[in-house]
C-alpha cells in the first residue's frame, strides 16, 4: 500500500499501514489499550515536568485535594 498525503503526519501514515490489517477482538482490545498507555505515559511525565519547573511539593498536592 502506498500512502501518499501532505495533510498527514508521519505518525497518521504509519497507522494508517498498521490499520490496513483486520484485527481480531482481542488485538484490538490490546492495541487501545497500548496506545492508552503510551499517551497516559506521555501525559504524566509532562505533568511531572510542569510540577518540578515550578517547584511544587507533595503537601502542594495534598492542599490541592482538600
Amino acid at each position: 500500500m502506498y500512502l501518499e498525503n501532505q495533510n498527514l503526519t508521519n505518525a497518521q501514515l504509519e497507522l494508517l499501514k498498521l490499520f490496513s490489517t483486520n484485527f481480531n477482538d482481542l488485538e484490538l482490545k490490546e492495541l487501545k489499550h497500548l496506545l492508552a498507555n503510551f499517551y497516559a505515559k506521555k501525559a504524566i511525565e509532562s505533568a511531572n515536568n510542569d510540577w518540578k519547573k515550578k517547584g511544587l511539593t507533595d503537601n502542594d498536592m495534598d492542599n490541592l485535594l482538600k
